[in-house]
This record gives structure tokens, sequence and C-alpha cells, in this order.
């Protein structure tokens, strides 16, 4: 359910979090150790307010055709609470196996206590982290919010009253586990728009995942219902379920914790790498720097994925890494190179690829990208003379905002180019030198850019770097 996992999580595809996931995870993380924000607070007061007095007004006014066993309604809960503390991060949310719990609750508890005794469970769950100090003890206001989801089927059970004959009325069930989903939606989505200003079309589309879970689940519980009906403390065989479960989810909870090592290493490598670069030339290191958010910005223009934007962010900042190995008196030259000091400034590509490929893992992409920033949309460009879409997306939008910023800063040999006659030129150059898409792209992000300042001053200012922010 949705409804339970109002935080923000990850899904990993490879040993590398996508960067917009890494710092949903690590910013959620960081929350629920926080009081609420006002926003926050106001928004999980009216949720649990709310819910508590719907729940309290379904037990009073809704039939009740079981009666209520103390014991079994306590292993329940308990159950419930261990199943809530199995959880797997799926991007901005996450999914726990309560599905397990919740369906069993509904049919051999009073449905219309469910609600109440699911708020319990949450609470009880998380009991440990608050106190252990991983979860403040504001946000116990979140719990009550999170059970609205338990009131749809808790109404259909209730009004239905499937006792007995279960398999007789399937449709029912398949109507409550609608109400349970159409709840979750309609309680969850409109706080986390208000306070954490994550947008309904954002939360429905991570929706799908959590859904389909507690959908797959929903069955399992069923049968453990069923069997429980003559013999109610059967429900204690889903135990060994959620034991399997909770196996899974500390495997998985592992490998994020190691995506997300991978991910501070990989980080700080590619800083230092930039430090390197600017400590062994200024000026390359500075360009560096501002090529970076030209290409984040085209990046964002062209709607590229996160974990593209994430090699294009690195590639600009590292795409002359290579220079390193060339010597200074050639990159400083203030006059023209001769054929053979062009010769030996082009190979830098190739040896910056070759340094990021002796690093490994992501920054073997990155050397990629490096390796074809020089590449030109018509073949002519080197070290590969590939054409076209041929050369990967990110190195296209590296070359266009190199040559761009090189073009409007100041160089030893030459004055910087009025900010009109750079963008002259890269309109000429779009469809031979320039991805034609990226160079409009790259005009876009500057028309709707404030007034840059002076040539001069560009040249010298050392921008900070946007490096993995998002």
């Amino acid at each position: 359910m949705l409804s339970g996992h109002v935080t923000n999580g990850a899904d990993h595809s490879d040993a590398l979090l996508d960067p917009e996931a890494e710092q949903l995870l690590a910013d959620s993380r960081q929350r629920v150790e926080r009081r609420l924000t006002q926003r926050e607070q106001l928004g999980e007061t009216v949720a649990a307010v709310t819910f508590l007095a719907v729940a309290a007004a379904m037990v009073v006014a809704l039939p009740s055709h079981r009666t209520l066993e103390l014991t079994l309604m306590v292993a329940l809960v308990a159950g419930y609470a261990l199943a809530s503390r199995i959880r797997f991060d799926v991007r901005a949310e996450f999914t726990d196996v309560t599905q397990l719990v919740l369906v069993p609750m509904l049919f051999l508890l009073p449905a219309e206590m469910v609600p109440l005794l699911v708020a319990a469970g949450y609470i009880l769950g998380d009991l440990p982290d608050y106190l252990a100090g991983r979860r403040h003890i504001e946000r116990v206001l979140m719990s009550l919010g999170n059970s609205w989801y338990a009131v749809g089927p808790a109404v259909v059970i209730a009004i239905a009253s499937p006792d007995g004959a279960l398999l007789a009325d399937w449709y029912v069930y398949l109507g409550a586990l609608a109400a349970q989903f159409a709840f979750d939606v309609i309680a969850t989505t409109p706080r986390q728009w208000f306070e954490l200003g994550v947008s309904p079309r954002s939360q429905l589309q991570g929706a799908g995942w959590t859904f389909a879970v507690d959908t797959l689940l929903s069955p399992l519980g069923f049968l453990t219902a069923l069997a429980a009906v003559d013999q109610p403390y059967l429900a204690l065989l889903a135990l060994p379920a959620l034991g399997l479960f909770a196996i899974f989810a500390r495997e998985r909870q592992a490998r994020l914790e190691s995506a997300l090592q991978l991910g501070d290493a990989f980080r700080g490598t590619t800083m230092v790498l930039a430090d390197l670069l600017e400590t062994d030339d200024e000026y390359t290191g500075l360009h560096s720097r501002d090529v970076v958010a030209l290409a984040v910005d085209v990046a964002d223009e062209l709607g590229l994925s996160g974990r593209s934007k994430r090699t294009t962010e690195c590639g600009a900042l590292l795409h002359d890494i290579g220079k390193i190995a060339v010597p200074k008196e050639i990159i400083n030259k203030p006059g023209p190179l001769t054929v053979d000091e062009w010769e030996i400034i082009r190979v830098h590509t190739v040896e910056g690829q070759r340094i990021l490929d002796r690093i490994g893992g992501v920054l073997r992409e990155v050397g990629q990208v490096v390796r074809s920033s020089h590449e030109r949309w018509d073949g002519a460009g080197y070290p590969d003379g590939l054409a076209g879409e041929e050369i990967p997306i990110e190195s296209r939008i590296v070359s266009c905002c190199d040559s761009f910023n090189a073009m409007t800063t100041h160089r030893s040999y030459r004055a910087a180019m009025p900010l009109e006659d750079a963008l002259a030129e890269l309109r000429a150059g779009a469809g031979s030198q320039f991805d034609p898409l990226v160079a409009e792209a790259l005009s876009q992000v500057l028309r709707r850019a404030a007034p840059a300042p002076a040539a001069a001053d560009r040249g010298r200012e050392k921008a900070p770097a946007r490096l993995l922010t998002t």
C-alpha cells in the first residue's frame, strides 16, 4: 500500500543508484529523525484527526458480525507491527508486507475495528525507532494518517459481511482491494503534495509498484484467512512468510547501503580529479566547472534521464582531465599551435579516458564521454571520427557547451567573443560541428538565463561545481 509509505526511498538498477533516487533516499533518512515542519504538522494533524474521527464512527455505526477475541487481536496487531518493519524501498516511496496480515484481520476480527488496529500496529512497529532516536516522536501522527488506506476495505467487508462461504463472495474482495487503493491515493496524494511538494502525477507513477505488491500478497493473506476461519490461530501460519520477506528486505537494504557508499566514493573521486585538474592548470579547471552549469541545464532541457544527466555532469567536469598529461607550454602557448602541437593536444581525450578507465566502475562510462567530447556532428572531429548519433548524447552536450564557453571567455591568444557573436557561431555550427538539437537546447537555455556577467569576469570567476546535486 502507498499510505503506509509516506517517505522517500530509492530503487537501484545497478551498483550505483540513480542520482535522483539516491538523493530521495538520503533525504528521507534524515527527515525521519527531525521534527515535523510546519507544513507537515498541519497536513499530518488534519489527516490524523479526520482518520480518528472516521475510524471511531465506523466502530459505532457499522454493524458488527464477529466477536472480538482479545488474544487473537493482540496477536494480529503484533504481527502487523512486525510486517510494517519489513520494508522495501522503491524510488519515491517504500512498500511493506502488511497486506499478509491486513487481510486476515479483515476476516477474523470485527472489520469496523480494523483501521484503529492498523494504526496501533503502525505505532507499535515504529516503537523501536522512537526509543532509539531514529524517528522523531512527532512523526507518530504519520502512523495515524498512514492508516487511512485500511478504511476502504474495512467498510466494504463490514457492510458485505462475508461470513462463512468466503469463496462465494470473490467480487466483494476485489471491491475491497479497489477501495483500499482508492482510499490510499485520496488520503496520501494531497499530503505528499502539500507537505513535500511531490506532484500527484509523480506520486501516481511511483505507486504502481507498491499496488502491484499488495495485489500479489492479497491472495496469500486470503488463503491464511480461509484456513483460519474455524481455527483463528492458524493465521499465525503467516509468520514464516514474514520471516522470509524479512530476509529479502535485509539483503535489499544491504545492497542499497553498498550503493550509497559507492555513490559517495564516486562523487569523492570525481571531485578529487576535478581539484587535481584545477591545481594542474587553473584556467582549465575553472573552464571545466563553468561548462558543468551549462551542460546540466542543457541535459534538463533535453529531458535526459537522471543517470544520463549525472554522466553529462561528470563528463563536463572531467572532459579536460587528460590535459594533465599535456605539456604546459603547449596549453598556455599565447599564439597558434603548430600541427605537431595540435596532435599532442588531441591525445588528451584518449588520455582522459585512460585515466577514468583505470578507476573503473561508473567512471568508465564517463570516460567514454570524455573520449568523444571533441567529436563533430559531421564526423570531422577526433579521436575516432564519429558522426551524428554515433556520438554519445552526453558527449554532444559537453562539446557544444565547451565550445560556447571557450568562445565567451578570454584565452591567452585572443579576447572573449561577445555573447551575440557566440550565439551566431553556435547557430552556424549546428548540423556540422554541433548536434542541431543540442545547439537549439543550449540557445533556449541562454535565452532564458539572466544577462551574463562581463566576459572578463566569467573568465576569472570560480563557478561552484554542481556535481551530483540532483
